[in-house]
């Protein structure tokens, strides 16, 4: 059973997530606050987290930073009623998985939710499998990766899309392809974020000035070539 922590200080909208959250089979504990939601997070070890911005005492800016910082790779859907381009930004930036504007529909809610779950135990199903190319390792369990034995750091939006990149084996994926798989379907951010992410793992990965593994397709979007 998947565990969710809903980290929510409206005591209605939270009891609606929960009940339907346990409906669909799931583990759930509700959060009011932000120190709250950390120590639970640290504590208990969630799977997913619905993290609303707006707490009381700390925000959920901090909330995902702490976690972030923590080292955790759990998957994070901001649900927040702050619609701004530059809100929105921000979370992406602490690598939030995907940003919901309130007010929401559940039903779409519980398929961001069941998305998101199914990637990560898509990912764990890998165990330790290795991938590599060029001078470049990837460890599927540990979600670290090596070039030339010296350990790359990556953001997880940039180590997610390394592997949906990888895993098309050619395939030309656009960048609308590229931004519902690594981003979320509906997430809202803009194309020139993929483009600056492909600028980090070219930077990291490969060679900036004369790519040999991340080619742009002209027009359409990059493929992964080995």
């Amino acid at each position: 059973m998947s565990r969710i922590l809903v980290v929510e200080d409206n005591t209605d909208l939270a009891a609606g997530i929960e009940y339907n959250l346990t409906l669909e089979g799931y583990d759930v504990r509700v959060a009011d606050d932000g120190r709250k939601a950390i120590s639970t997070a640290h504590d208990w070890q969630p799977d997913l987290i619905l993290l609303d911005l707006m707490l009381p005492g700390v925000d959920g800016y901090h909330v995902l930073q702490q976690i972030r910082g923590k080292g955790s790779r759990v998957p994070v859907i901001i649900l927040s009623a702050k619609g701004e381009e530059a809100d929105k930004v921000r979370g992406f930036r602490l690598d939030a998985d995907q940003y919901v504007t309130k007010p929401f529909g559940i039903l779409e809610l519980l398929e961001r939710v069941a998305a998101l779950l199914r990637r990560a135990a898509r990912d764990a199903e890998h165990g330790a499998t290795t991938l590599g190319f060029g001078d470049v390792s990837v460890d599927l369990g540990s979600r670290s990766v090596t070039r030339g034995g010296n350990v790359v750091a990556l953001t997880p939006k940039a180590y997610e899309l390394l592997l949906a990149l990888v895993r098309r084996d050619g395939v030309v994926a656009s960048r609308a392809d590229l931004l519902k798989e690594v981003w979320g379907y509906g997430a809202f951010i803009m194309t020139r974020t993929v483009d600056s992410h492909i600028a980090e793992l070219r930077r990291k990965l490969d060679d900036p000035t004369n790519p040999r593994h991340i080619i742009t397709v002209w027009k359409v979007g990059y493929r992964f070539v080995d």
